[in-house]
């Protein structure tokens, strides 16, 4: 769509120039007009919006909550992303929203301070501060949570992400599998096939990171849930090297051929179960690469229409 729109304007233009007054010029508010048609608006784009805090939902006869955080000076007709952060087993909405010790540097494993104001953020709480998902619970969660917010805040619906560490990782493959058709993209921090997989078939951009040394959910297991999503964008069988042991290293792996639209990038660090690593054996969420990288594998140009 961005090329044929990109074609048209500049044919507007250039027979604008050729005919010179016959054709009027076409404005920066016709060409910014045009864009933003590439965005698909929820419901609730120009409403009244909630405010940040804790909202109740019911889901199949049990009560549900979650935390949202609007932005700053939100405006309700600008098209927002849509992020999803589940906690950790034991972990809960309150660790993901605070940040813990590392408050606003860590809240959201850090994509509060990387979005700046340009996202929605969403930290569900887990039944029983888990994401056990049985027979589907947690991802009709999921579908009822964004039902309340859509309908009350402006989300742009083509950019939905997940992420998640360890259980919260889980759940988010489970997303994956289930809902790559409504998510753009998806970040698993030390996962584990853990909360199923539902389908399954269906391609979604998706990023991995995990600790060679992981004792709790092994990157064996890391690796053959990217490998889903390696075959399901099309991309190519890759080399993925992990980094040495004791060198505090991590390495990125790009895999190449994919689906345009559906990358795949994989991220292995010389560490254990942890979600925030530094190189050199860390582990601090004030510190740690994972935000950025996270942040720049959603933002990539190719994610954003």
């Amino acid at each position: 769509m961005m090329l044929t729109l990109k074609s048209t304007l500049l044919g507007l233009l250039g027979a604008s120039t050729a005919l010179g007054s016959a054709l009027p010029p076409v404005s920066s508010n016709e060409v910014k007009s045009a864009l933003v048609k590439r965005a698909n608006p929820s419901p609730g784009c120009g409403k009244i919006p909630f405010g940040s805090g804790v909202r109740n939902i019911n889901v199949n006869g049990k009560n549900r909550q979650f935390i949202v955080r609007v932005p700053n000076n939100y405006d309700r007709n600008r098209h927002y992303k849509l992020i999803f952060a589940f906690h950790w087993v034991g972990g809960t909405m309150n660790d993901i929203s605070s940040g813990g010790s590392d408050r606003e540097l860590w809240s959201y494993y850090g994509l509060q301070r990387q979005a700046g104001e340009s996202a929605i953020l969403v930290a569900p709480q887990g039944l029983n501060n888990g994401w056990g998902n049985t027979n589907g619970e947690d991802v009709n969660f999921v579908d009822a949570m964004i039902k309340d917010i859509e309908s009350n805040l402006c989300v742009d619906q083509r950019q939905r992400f997940s992420l998640g560490f360890s259980y919260g990782g889980a759940m988010t493959y489970a997303v994956a599998c289930a809902r790559a058709k409504d998510f753009r993209a998806v970040a698993v921090l030390g996962g584990g096939q853990l909360s199923g997989c539902s389908g399954g078939n269906d391609p979604v951009a998706y990023l991995g990171i995990h600790g060679l040394n992981d004792g709790t959910l092994n990157i064996g297991g890391g690796k053959s849930m990217r490998d889903r999503f390696v075959r399901n964008n099309g991309c190519q069988n890759t080399n993925a090297p992990d980094p040495g042991r004791g060198s505090g290293r991590h390495v990125t792996t790009v895999f190449q051929g994919c689906r345009p639209g559906f990358p795949v990038t994989w991220i292995s660090f010389d560490g254990g179960h942890a979600p925030a690593p530094v190189d050199g054996g860390a582990d601090s969420g004030a510190r740690s690469y994972v935000p950025g990288e996270i942040w720049s594998f959603f933002t990539q140009a190719q994610l954003q229409s």
